[in-house]
């Protein structure tokens, strides 16, 4: 175990051994690690943070997920946690509603989105990996390089904290760093960009009686707002042409408040919570995917290697799902010592067709939807599908399928899910 060291002044230098090094504290990389760790491998776990308490992250529980969480045996306790359940999705085009999506005939224990802070997420799955002998995570940790045999295999990472630096031997890295991962560009991983019309602005808003209860999105002649029911608050996305944050920004805010005044299903004196324009965060959108997703002793995963639209609010639970795969896949050769490159080959394999499908339907609602819409091409009317989809409420579980489950839903082997070895280690294995 690597402890942090209590004089500041005192710089520390690690040397560890692992099985598996997994860059990355997020969905992708604590799925990956605990299911690593409960079939026996070592892995360690570098999150460059010092906690998971971050806003307008991906919050999105999708009825995939909460599946594998029920595969486990953990949804009922996952669900203890504060969240919010969404069975239907619906969009409005100027003043007319179209219900979109019904996941409640998914034949799954759990057929809805489950609106949940990411960090109680993540703090759950670090919670139940930490069970295992195997797992450690390392907070306040980054990995900012790779090392690297004569051979060219990459055989560990190089990570620093805020005043040690650390030396991980590890059989398989694993990048879970995220759109920006600093392993991948390390790597020379080669990436494909997509392009994506719009980037969004997200604040929050107060939840008041007499509210409507539904997550729905609004789209008007030259915007588009997104509104996600979050119990106590609506967690609100303005969604803006690409590269016109600073514009906005530069307009003010009694600006802002009155560009989004009329998108709002409530009175506009509710704006005034938003006190300043430090409360809107921007994400910058982007879509991307890297061409090949290993290299000898190395494989990215979620973001890292496929960096998808906020349409459909697929992301997190595609991450989840390359996890599963990838331990799946990896986890007995791992702990055997016989990761081979047809193995992390075999992950990508499983993964990137479903990743890239997904990719390429969002890329068809960008350029045919949402591009139109913020460049107020034409009358204000729903695309036919929209209103075919909304008229027959049967058609409404075909969305359902391709946004709750994916296209390639993935399931925690049987030899993960019983692992019957770790019962004395957390009770609940």
């Amino acid at each position: 175990m690597v402890e942090h060291p209590d004089d500041e002044a005192e710089a520390v230098t690690a040397r560890l051994e692992a099985d598996c090094c997994v860059a990355g504290g997020g969905p992708a990389g604590l799925m990956a690690g605990m299911l690593l760790a409960r079939a026996g491998c070592r892995v360690i776990v570098l999150e460059k943070h010092k906690d998971f308490l971050r806003d307008f992250r991906g919050d999105t529980i999708h009825p995939s997920t909460l599946e594998l969480m029920h595969e486990l045996g953990w949804l009922e306790e996952f669900l203890a946690l504060p969240h919010q359940k969404v069975a239907q999705l619906a969009m409005q085009f100027g003043e007319t509603r179209y219900r979109m999506v019904d996941f409640s005939h998914l034949k799954v224990a759990a057929p809805y989105i489950a609106m949940m802070p990411q960090w109680d997420f993540l703090n759950f799955l670090d919670a139940k990996a930490a069970a295992y002998p195997g797992y450690q995570l390392l907070r306040s940790t980054k990995a900012v390089g790779l090392l690297q045999a004569g051979d060219g295999r990459i055989t560990g990472v190089r990570a620093e904290g805020p005043e040690w630096a650390i030396e991980i031997e590890a059989a398989l890295t694993i990048a879970a760093d995220g759109r920006g991962s600093t392993l991948r560009d390390e790597a020379d991983m080669q990436v494909t960009e997509l392009g994506a019309p719009m980037d969004a602005q997200w604040f929050r808003l107060s939840k008041q009686a007499g509210d409507s209860e539904e997550t729905f999105g609004r789209v008007e002649r030259g915007q588009i707002m997104i509104l996600l029911n979050r119990g106590d608050y609506w967690q609100c996305a303005y969604v803006i042409p690409k590269g016109m944050d600073s514009q906005v920004r530069a307009e003010g805010l009694a600006a802002f408040r009155k560009r989004i005044a009329a998108l709002l299903p409530m009175e506009a004196a509710r704006l005034d919570e938003i006190s300043s324009l430090d409360d809107v965060k921007t994400l910058t959108v982007q879509v991307n995917r890297l061409e090949r997703w290993w290299k000898p002793g190395f494989l990215c995963i979620g973001d890292a290697a496929h960096a998808m639209s906020p349409i459909g609010g697929v992301g997190v639970n595609l991450a989840v799902q390359d996890a599963v795969a990838a331990a799946n896949i990896l986890a007995a050769p791992l702990r055997e010592g016989a990761v081979t490159d047809e193995l992390l080959a075999a992950v990508e394999a499983r993964r990137a067709p479903a990743a890239k499908r997904t990719q390429d339907m969002q890329l068809f609602v960008q350029n045919n939807l949402i591009e139109k819409a913020l460049k107020g091409r034409g009358p204000l009317r729903a695309p036919w599908p929209i209103r075919l989809i909304s008229a027959v409420p049967l058609l409404r579980r075909i969305p359902a399928r391709l946004i709750g489950m994916g296209l390639q839903p993935e399931h925690i082997r049987d030899e993960l899910r019983r692992v019957e070895t770790m019962k004395g280690a957390n009770g609940n294995g």
